[in-house]
C-alpha cells in the first residue's frame, strides 16, 4: 500500500481529519435568498466586469456568514491567476488569527487571460468559503481537503445553484 498524506499527520491532525471527513453537507438557512446574487456574478463573469465580480462575491460571501451566523471573511476579486512552479493558484484563503480572514479568487486563466467560466469560478469561491466555515463554522482547528470538505464545497454548490 501507498504512503499516503493521512499517514504522515500526527494523531491531532488524524483526529482532525477525521472529523473534517465526518461533514458532509452544510446546510445553508434560506439558501434560494442568495439566488439574485448568483445570477448578478454569473452575468457580472459573462460580462468580464471585474468590478461587479467583486461586488456579487463579496455579497455571496456575506450572504453566506450571515445565514451561518459566522464572522465575515474579507474578498478580493484579482484579474490574471499566478502560476506557481507546479501549478496554477485558483483562489486563496488566508488567516492571520490578526486581521479578518481573507479570501482571494483569480476571475482569469493564465494562459489564455479568459474569464473563468461561472461553474468553475463559483466553485473555486466556495471552496475557500469552506475553508473559513471549518475554521468558524464546523470549529475544526485546521482545514484539510478531505472526502468531506469537497462534499461540503458541493452542498453549498448545490443549494445555491441547483435549488430543489
Amino acid at each position: 500500500m501507498p504512503f499516503s498524506y493521512y499517514d504522515k499527520l500526527s494523531a491531532r491532525e488524524k483526529a482532525i481529519y477525521r472529523q473534517s471527513d465526518g461533514v458532509a453537507w452544510i446546510t445553508l438557512p434560506a439558501a434560494e435568498g442568495l439566488g439574485p446574487t448568483v445570477e448578478e456574478l454569473k452575468a457580472a463573469l459573462a460580462a468580464d466586469d471585474r468590478t461587479a465580480v467583486q461586488r456579487a462575491v463579496a455579497g455571496l460571501c456575506l450572504g453566506i456568514t450571515e445565514r451561518l451566523a459566522v464572522p465575515p471573511v474579507d474578498v478580493q476579486v484579482l484579474a490574471v491567476r499566478p502560476t506557481l512552479s507546479s501549478a496554477e493558484l485558483h483562489g486563496l484563503y488566508t488567516r492571520d488569527g490578526v486581521r479578518r480572514p481573507r479570501i482571494q479568487v483569480w476571475m482569469r486563466t493564465v494562459h489564455h487571460k479568459r474569464v473563468v467560466a461561472f461553474r468553475t469560478f463559483l466553485r473555486t469561491l466556495l471552496h475557500e468559503v469552506i475553508h473559513h466555515l471549518d475554521y468558524t463554522y464546523l470549529k475544526l482547528a485546521d482545514s484539510y481537503h478531505t472526502e468531506g470538505f469537497f462534499k461540503r464545497e458541493s452542498s453549498l454548490f448545490k443549494q445555491l445553484v441547483e435549488p430543489r
